[in-house]
């Protein structure tokens, strides 16, 4: 296994699992007595961190140290960031119409139970299989190599886009003279989900620092399905179902602008 510690390995996957579970279950409690499970959204990143520190904690004498902080470093920089934007956007919100559709499929008496299955478990199982990677590169022996340090470039990236294209939305948003209006300046110019692109070279990156040894290459469907919950999963089409009903120019937008990796306007201008 490359040198991995297996047994060690497999503990700290289990203890990686639970971490996860601990964070949305204390979210789940903190929901429910706020009558509001938009708050998940925020535990989102938070879980990553607590699976990052969790695996940090008990990879100590089995990975090699520089890659360890630099895991240690990547994953909360981004986990801590998503949950600040998440909590600040949604401060003072009602409801997601998102978790408010979900919830209404079920009677009023059981909505919490079914949210903690459906959304809560749910969750907290997706976390563990995109972090796979996170957990595994904590646990290699070797120092960074070539891979490695292309993921963190590739990492990088990512932020940029994420962090970057958050701020001109909040920025876009905050403008009453832009209320109905479509952003398609800045990064939205070039793709019309500049954040949703960041979030999986992230998640590209921080695979390739475990795919330094080929044992890491076995996680290859954590960043797969990542990608796939934002391109197609319940990223991108639902929010786009919702902007098209709520946006008189989405769909103009949508016609000249991609719709998830970075690309010149079709036409080579803005209609």
């Amino acid at each position: 296994m490359s040198g991995v510690d297996g047994p060690a390995l497999l503990v700290a996957l289990a203890a990686a699992l639970g971490a996860a579970v601990a964070v949305l279950l204390l979210t789940f409690a903190v929901a429910v007595r706020l009558g509001l499970h938009r708050v998940v959204d925020v535990a989102w990143g938070l879980a990553f961190c607590a699976v990052a520190v969790t695996g940090y904690a008990l990879s100590a004498g089995h990975g090699d140290p520089g890659r360890r902080l630099l895991v240690l470093l990547l994953v909360p920089v981004w986990g801590l960031r998503l949950a600040g934007h998440i909590w600040w956007r949604g401060r003072g919100h009602p409801e997601d119409p998102r978790y408010a559709r979900m919830l209404a499929k079920a009677p009023p008496e059981r909505r919490n139970r079914y949210a903690l299955r459906m959304v809560y478990g749910l969750q907290a199982a997706v976390v563990w299989l995109v972090s796979l990677p996170v957990v595994l590169a904590l646990f290699l022996p070797r120092p960074p190599g070539v891979l490695a340090w292309t993921g963190t470039a590739l990492w990088a990236v990512g932020l940029f886009f994420e962090a970057v294209g958050d701020h001109q939305l909040n920025r876009f948003r905050a403008d009453p003279a832009n209320r109905g209006r479509v952003l398609d300046t800045g990064l939205w110019r070039y793709t019309r989900h500049p954040n949703y692109f960041g979030d999986a070279c992230v998640w590209w990156g921080l695979f390739l620092l475990a795919a330094d040894a080929p044992i890491g290459w076995a996680t290859v469907v954590s960043p797969l399905l990542m990608t796939y919950l934002l391109a197609n999963g319940s990223g991108k089409p639902m929010l786009e179902r919702q902007l098209s009903s709520s946006k008189p120019g989405y769909a103009e937008y949508t016609a000249r602008t991609s719709g998830f990796i970075p690309l010149p306007v079709r036409g080579g201008h803005r209609r």
